[in-house]
Protein backbone atom coordinates (compact mmCIF):
# COMPACT_ATOMS: atom_id res chain seq x y z
CA UNK A 1 0.00 0.00 0.00
CA UNK A 2 1.19 3.46 -1.30
CA UNK A 3 0.50 6.53 -1.29
CA UNK A 4 1.10 8.05 -4.89
CA UNK A 5 4.05 10.53 -5.22
CA UNK A 6 2.14 13.44 -6.34
CA UNK A 7 -0.52 13.40 -3.37
CA UNK A 8 0.78 15.91 -0.34
CA UNK A 9 -1.42 16.56 2.89
CA UNK A 10 -1.54 20.07 4.09
CA UNK A 11 -3.26 22.02 6.87
CA UNK A 12 -4.88 24.78 6.01
CA UNK A 13 -6.76 26.61 8.91
CA UNK A 14 -6.82 24.01 11.25
CA UNK A 15 -8.24 21.34 8.68
CA UNK A 16 -5.85 18.80 6.82
CA UNK A 17 -6.95 18.77 3.46
CA UNK A 18 -5.15 16.26 0.20
CA UNK A 19 -3.39 18.07 -2.55
CA UNK A 20 -2.56 16.54 -6.00
CA UNK A 21 0.44 17.73 -7.53
CA UNK A 22 1.08 18.17 -11.15
CA UNK A 23 -0.39 16.00 -13.37
CA UNK A 24 -2.75 14.28 -10.74
CA UNK A 25 -3.87 17.56 -10.02
CA UNK A 26 -5.74 17.60 -13.96
CA UNK A 27 -7.24 14.11 -13.11
CA UNK A 28 -8.33 14.86 -8.96
CA UNK A 29 -11.92 15.43 -8.93
CA UNK A 30 -12.61 17.33 -6.31
CA UNK A 31 -11.06 17.72 -2.50
CA UNK A 32 -10.00 15.26 0.07
CA UNK A 33 -10.50 16.12 3.56
CA UNK A 34 -9.04 14.53 6.48
CA UNK A 35 -9.57 14.50 10.44
CA UNK A 36 -7.15 14.32 12.74
CA UNK A 37 -7.06 10.56 13.06
CA UNK A 38 -7.00 10.31 9.18
CA UNK A 39 -4.19 13.06 8.52
CA UNK A 40 -2.31 10.47 11.61
CA UNK A 41 -2.76 7.30 9.44
CA UNK A 42 -1.48 9.40 5.77
CA UNK A 43 1.54 9.96 7.55
CA UNK A 44 2.14 6.56 8.71
CA UNK A 45 1.34 5.56 5.14
CA UNK A 46 3.47 7.69 3.83
CA UNK A 47 6.25 6.53 6.59
CA UNK A 48 5.81 3.17 4.71
CA UNK A 49 3.27 1.42 7.21
CA UNK A 50 1.06 -1.52 6.19
CA UNK A 51 -2.21 -2.11 7.00
CA UNK A 52 -1.49 -3.56 10.88
CA UNK A 53 0.87 -0.45 11.62
CA UNK A 54 -2.07 1.70 11.07
CA UNK A 55 -4.50 -0.20 13.32
CA UNK A 56 -1.93 -0.45 15.67
CA UNK A 57 -1.21 3.61 15.45
CA UNK A 58 -4.79 4.07 15.68
CA UNK A 59 -5.44 1.92 19.13
CA UNK A 60 -2.15 3.39 20.45
CA UNK A 61 -3.32 7.10 19.92
CA UNK A 62 -7.17 7.05 20.66
CA UNK A 63 -8.81 4.52 23.04
CA UNK A 64 -10.87 2.08 20.46
CA UNK A 65 -10.71 -1.35 20.27
CA UNK A 66 -8.81 -3.20 17.83
CA UNK A 67 -12.18 -4.26 16.07
CA UNK A 68 -13.18 -0.97 15.43
CA UNK A 69 -9.42 0.38 14.86
CA UNK A 70 -9.46 -2.51 11.67
CA UNK A 71 -13.02 -1.27 10.47
CA UNK A 72 -11.87 2.43 10.57
CA UNK A 73 -8.29 2.09 8.80
CA UNK A 74 -10.00 -0.06 5.87
CA UNK A 75 -12.92 2.63 5.37
CA UNK A 76 -9.77 5.12 5.59
CA UNK A 77 -7.99 2.98 2.54
CA UNK A 78 -11.51 2.49 0.75
CA UNK A 79 -11.67 6.48 0.72
CA UNK A 80 -8.32 6.64 -0.62
CA UNK A 81 -8.42 4.06 -3.19
CA UNK A 82 -11.86 5.99 -3.99
CA UNK A 83 -10.06 9.17 -4.59
CA UNK A 84 -7.45 7.89 -6.78
CA UNK A 85 -4.72 8.91 -3.84
CA UNK A 86 -3.62 5.11 -3.91
CA UNK A 87 -0.96 3.00 -6.35
CA UNK A 88 -2.13 0.00 -7.69
CA UNK A 89 -1.03 -3.31 -5.56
Amino acid sequence: MNIKKNYVLRKVANTWIVLPLGEEAVNFGGMLTLNESGAMLWKALKQGGDRDALVSALTQEYEVSYEEACTDVDAFLEKLIQAGCMENP
